[in-house]
């Protein structure tokens, strides 16, 4: 029976289930951030789920509202400050990705902070995509190898990404059927679901059916069996 070790996420459709109820797009991704926490504890509870990898704030993001992206900027400093606790009682290590060089020193040090007081949590590890692109990352990782003498391996790259682990399953919420430049290296056998589920109405319980379907799966990998 296939296990989904490695679970990344999409989490797409916050700001158009704030429009939807005539609200500011900025309360939807509130709403988002709410079910992160239901998300990540679900899995931690989970003996079989190893890795959850949430695409929070992707390279492209910049190009949003300015008042948008100060908030996201917000939200996320108050989520590390507050969800801390929640990571400790959960035992789950926090390991963000992405290139976190482009937020405010205040932030970076918030997610270092809470990376480093999570270090020791042996769980479920949570990472978040944090200015987070699959073409910047492959390119970061070229340019910390290319200085080697030798011919870049497959092995060399892969150890060189910010994820370095092969994802199982990826669901996509809100309705688009894309990757948006989310883990194409290490999407590259991932199951893929798409779900119209609009990320803040996202529960445990489509999770778990998403999960039974994946146990179902005949996963090849290019083989015939």
């Amino acid at each position: 029976m296939n296990k989904a070790r490695h679970i990344a996420i999409i989490m797409d459709g916050n700001g158009r289930w704030a429009e939807l109820r005539g609200q500011k797009r900025v309360k939807g991704h509130e709403a988002g951030a709410k079910v992160v926490r239901t998300i990540t504890e679900f899995c931690a509870a989970d003996n079989d789920i190893e890795r959850l990898t949430l695409y929070a704030f992707s390279t492209e993001n910049w190009k949003r509202p300015r008042l948008e992206v100060e908030f996201l900027m917000k939200l996320l400093q108050r989520y590390l400050d507050n969800e801390l606790d929640t990571y400790l009682a959960n035992n789950i290590r926090f390991e963000p990705i992405g290139d976190i060089r482009a937020f405010s020193s205040s932030l970076q040090k918030t997610i270092h902070e809470v990376k480093e007081k999570t270090a020791h949590c042996d769980g479920l590890v949570q990472s978040l995509a944090l200015n987070y692109g699959a073409h910047d990352e492959i390119l970061r990782a070229i340019n910390r190898v290319k200085k080697s003498q030798e011919d870049i391996t497959e092995a060399m790259l892969s150890n060189a990404l910010d994820c370095k682990h092969n994802v199982d399953l990826l669901i996509r919420t809100g309705g688009d059927h894309r990757l948006s430049n989310f883990l194409l290296w290490q999407a590259a056998y991932a199951e893929l679901f798409f779900s119209d589920t609009l990320w803040p109405d996202f529960t445990t319980v489509e999770l778990e059916k998403i999960l039974k379907d994946f146990t179902k799966i005949e996963r090849r990998f290019g083989g015939l069996k």
